[in-house]
């Protein structure tokens, strides 16, 4: 089948309200991700599209779950409803440590095989028993934007969590605080999920400390009502402005001048090659014997060809 038909087929299952089966499996492997992601957040339709044809590729059955409203006391249930269904492998995000871990630990000790993807980091996922960590170091990636913004000249900032709730949120903020060498306190603002509430919040933020030399976001979800905030006050492309992970409009802003750089984490390698390697492993018994860092990478107005055709698809 050509990739192209792959593709075809792969956004055809998500047509669907439920991923199902991909395609059927000699072996019948089935592997089951599980986010931490609220419906509402669109760029998860990446990691969507990742499972899927990691699914057709490898010929296995491929699900994806998640708590429609980003609830994670709700994942930590989905994660041991996945487990008791008897899957080949789970992999799951392990957005904080303190709710997922005990789920998790128990499907590692009923012999399901588990690769910890997108949040935590390889010691967590060492510690729950997982097989490895696909991802991208939060803390790490945040600390490298705040010594490319302080070498920027940026001093202030405004970091807009639209997912407080996530420590590895906090963690881009405060590793970007760390990386200019400033304390993050109240440049922080829990912004909430709602776009209209987003950008109030942020002109809020802004017009009570108009000295903010940059905006920070972590993502879609807060970069796109913060982009339709500086629109408004008439600050966009005159201050600073970073964000987490990509998509559409992001990739626009970047190209109008209005973001400077994205932080891309590659989202599509981390749902895509969980499955790969899962389905090696139980194939044939072999494994890589690193964790794999899908990012940070830093994307700026001159290499966005590849990635504005695949943005918020496949990049």
């Amino acid at each position: 089948m050509s990739l192209t038909k792959k593709l075809a087929l792969a956004v055809a299952v998500f047509a669907t309200p439920v991923l199902g089966a991909a395609t059927a499996s000699a072996e019948g492997e089935r592997y089951v991700l599980v986010s931490h992601a609220p419906d509402s957040d669109s760029w998860w339709n990446t990691i969507k599209n990742g499972i899927a044809l990691a699914g057709q590729q490898m010929g296995v059955q491929v699900e994806y779950r998640n708590p429609p409203t980003g609830d994670l006391a709700d994942m930590a249930r989905i994660i041991d409803q996945a487990a008791a269904s008897a899957p080949n492998g789970i992999i799951t995000t392990l957005a904080d440590f303190d709710v997922l871990s005990g789920p998790i630990k128990a499907a590692v000790e009923s012999g399901i095989d588990v690769i910890i993807m997108n949040s935590g980091t390889p010691d967590q996922a060492r510690e729950v028993g997982a097989l490895m960590y696909v991802g991208q170091p939060e803390y790490d990636a945040g600390h490298a934007a705040g010594l490319r913004a302080k070498g920027d000249g940026v001093a202030s900032f405004l970091c807009v969590n639209h997912y407080i709730s996530s420590p590895a949120s906090t963690e881009r903020c405060q590793g970007f605080a760390d990386g200019l060498g400033v304390e993050l306190g109240n440049q922080m603002i829990d912004s909430g999920q709602d776009p209209a509430e987003i950008k109030n919040r942020v002109l809020a933020y802004l017009n009570s400390n108009p000295d903010t030399d940059a905006v920070l976001t972590l993502g879609p979800t807060s970069a796109d009502p913060t982009i339709l905030a500086l629109q408004e006050n008439g600050m966009a492309g005159d201050i600073y402005f970073g964000t987490f992970d990509l998509g559409a409009n992001i990739v626009e802003a970047i190209k109008a001048g209005t973001i400077k750089w994205g932080i891309d984490q590659q989202p599509f390698l981390q749902a895509y090659l969980p499955v790969v390697v899962m389905t090696n492993y139980h194939r044939y018994g072999v494994l890589p014997g690193n964790n794999i860092n899908s990012g940070p990478g830093f994307v700026t107005a001159e290499g966005l060809e590849m990635i504005e055709k695949y943005a918020g698809e496949y990049r």
